[in-house]
């Protein structure tokens, strides 16, 4: 069992939690938040991390990644603890238990509405395929180097957007703003294990950005995208400005600043490594700022 819950990765789902908590807070702001949606929301975008998750390790393995010069924690597949066959069957049930809990939030929030029904069901499917195939099967985006562009889609504007969707019963343009906050803070993440693993991605043909741009390049990267992702959420409090309680996500900003001075600093994917769990964590606690300064306002 520990090594079942090493695969999970239980340190990425801070990360998750934090894209459905700033929907969330959103909604709850205005008057709309739900304990039981909340509850199945939280349940089934936990359900669908951990098989992202396994998919990586099995995908990774597969093709390669996880050969001897990654430096990350060791994965399941590569370590021997969990077989492939054993790994995909743990796949298929993460694929079952995130279909079981997505209707049952869909069937809670609206009923058994065909078109909203449909709707969600789609972007449910779409979200599982994009888990298993960003490292598995016979052509997977995320060697292409297309997984951050997934990651701001998927952490960014269909699990913040979607999620104040579920309460509000309403699509609000104005949630861009902070939903390409909470994405380009995913996609951070991402970039950080990317920029870890550079040289044991480039063996294995995995062009992820870090691997195409290089290594400067994408530290520069890494603070655009850091910056861009701060000040999305600054001028919706602009632009929605009520109380100085807002401006609580300002105490997130070192934590920001420390990610970003890190990755420019520690060349070494060993010393890089904690940040990945740190830009999760960070991103967290700003949604929580963000969410206690909205409805402080």
């Amino acid at each position: 069992m520990k090594h079942w819950i090493k695969a999970f990765r239980l340190r990425t789902l801070p990360l998750a939690l934090a894209s459905i908590g700033m929907g969330t807070f959103l909604a709850a702001a205005s008057g709309s938040f739900q304990a039981d949606i909340f509850t199945l929301c939280a349940l089934t975008t936990i359900f669908l991390q951990v098989l992202s998750n396994l998919a990586n390790d099995y995908g990774d393995s597969i093709h390669g990644a996880d050969g001897a010069q990654r430096v990350g924690p060791s994965r399941a597949i590569q370590s021997g603890v969990i077989t492939p066959a054993a790994m995909k069957k743990a796949i298929a049930i993460f694929v079952l238990l995130s279909l079981a809990s997505g209707i049952g939030l869909i069937y809670l929030a609206f009923g058994w509405s065909m078109k909203v029904f449909t709707i969600f069901m789609g972007l449910g499917v779409l979200a599982i395929i994009a888990a298993i195939t960003y490292t598995s099967g016979s052509r997977p985006y995320g060697y292409a180097g297309l997984g951050d562009i997934s990651v701001l889609i998927f952490f960014g504007f269909i699990a913040v957007m979607g999620s104040a969707f579920l309460y509000e019963k309403e699509l609000r343009w104005e949630y861009v703003l902070p939903a390409i906050s909470t994405g380009l803070f995913s996609v951070a993440v991402l970039n950080v294990n990317n920029i870890r693993d550079i040289e044991s991605d480039r063996v294995a043909g995995k062009y992820s950005i870090p691997v195409r741009l290089g290594r400067d390049k994408a530290v520069i990267y890494h603070w655009m995208i850091l910056s861009i992702g701060y000040l999305a959420t600054l001028t919706y409090i602009g632009l929605n400005y009520s109380s100085p309680f807002q401006f609580l996500v300002l105490l997130a900003l070192p934590l920001l600043v420390k990610n970003a001075r890190a990755v420019k600093i520690h060349e070494e994917a060993v010393a890089l490594d904690p940040f990945l769990k740190q830009m999760a964590l960070s991103t967290l606690f700003f949604v929580i700022l963000f969410g206690v300064g909205q409805l402080l306002g």
